[in-house]
């Protein structure tokens, strides 16, 4: 009985066997061999997206406490790219502008820099017609820091502490019309412009050994010239037929002559641009001079009026 049991029993078992169906891992197997025997390559009908190589490119970027140390030292970030060709030794190339206006305020033609400590003038984008640069602590002015400028047509440096600018710091601006000085420490004047139109040097300590006997001969579009609160002890020479106001005050002018204002040889000559003269506050007294006022519509202003105290 037992015998017959374990016959039914492998029968069972071998009829198990032969009727089960394939495993997936043998079937992918000898698919897998059968497409090597033929030669072909396997290929997946998804094709992989493109890799584009990526290099690292060094971009120079400034730091505030770097801007007015010589404009030589730059922090460097960098910053990931995509490129084509990866043995280029193409870079990307920092703005022209960028540090100044990380520090300032930069408009379209205009760089506002005022009360930012700066020791130096900022480098500017070349395209820059007014610069704002007030109330900091510039103490030289170089020609290099304005060099190849053609659209600047004003420069405000009030309020620093300027001692020394070099002599074509401002002469070879070809549009410069508009320069303000005043409220520094300077005792010379360097060459001017010559299309400025107005010059203000007020609150100095401007010599007149400190301005050239023609330092405005040539300015003829000259109208406002601002030279209060200096150390002059004479008006300035050969101003120009365009002068219109002519600020003295506060100064140490002791006399003047016949020629200072008008021509004494031509009795004809009449002076119609300038029409304000501020002498007060200075040791001259006017009524010693009739003959300096002859070619002018109107009076300086001072002490006295031929005989009236004011």
């Amino acid at each position: 009985m037992n015998s017959m049991c374990l016959i039914l029993f492998m029968i069972m078992f071998v009829q198990l066997v032969f009727t089960a169906p394939a495993n997936k891992e043998d079937d992918f197997f000898v698919r897998h061999l059968e497409a090597e025997s033929l030669g072909g390559v396997f290929v997946n009908e998804d094709h992989p997206q493109e890799i584009k190589q990526v290099q690292l490119n060094e971009i120079p970027f400034p730091r505030h406490d770097d801007i007015d140390k010589g404009h030589q030292r730059k922090v460097s970030r960098f910053v990931r790219t995509p490129t084509k060709d990866p043995e280029s030794n193409n870079s990307l190339a920092g703005p022209a502008d960028m540090p100044t206006c990380l520090l300032c305020v930069c408009l379209t033609g205009s760089v506002y820099c005022d009360e930012t400590e700066t020791e130096e003038i900022p480098i500017l984008p070349k395209e820059t017609s007014y610069l704002y640069a007030r109330f900091n602590l510039i103490k030289k002015v170089t020609v290099k820091d304005f060099a190849d400028f053609p659209t600047l047509r004003r420069i405000d440096l009030t309020g620093n502490q300027i001692t020394e600018i070099e002599d074509k710091a401002f002469s070879q601006l070809p549009q410069l019309e508009h320069l303000s000085l005043s409220e520094n420490r300077l005792i010379r004047l360097p060459a001017l412009p010559a299309k400025l139109v107005i010059l203000n040097a007020q609150h100095n300590r401007i010599k007149s050994n400190g301005i050239k006997r023609n330092a405005f001969k040539n300015l003829a579009n000259l109208q406002f010239l601002y030279l209060g609160y200096n150390h002059l002890n004479k008006v300035p020479a050969n101003l120009p037929q365009s002068i219109r106001v002519l600020h003295l005050q506060h100064n140490n002018i002791s006399s003047i002559t016949d020629s200072t204002f008008c021509k004494p040889l031509d009795a004809s000559y009449l002076r119609e641009q300038l029409t304000e003269i501020r002498l007060e506050e200075n040791p001259i007294n006017l009524a010693e001079y009739p003959n300096s006022y002859i070619c002018l519509k109107r009076l300086p202003i001072g002490r006295p009026y031929f005989g009236r105290v004011h």
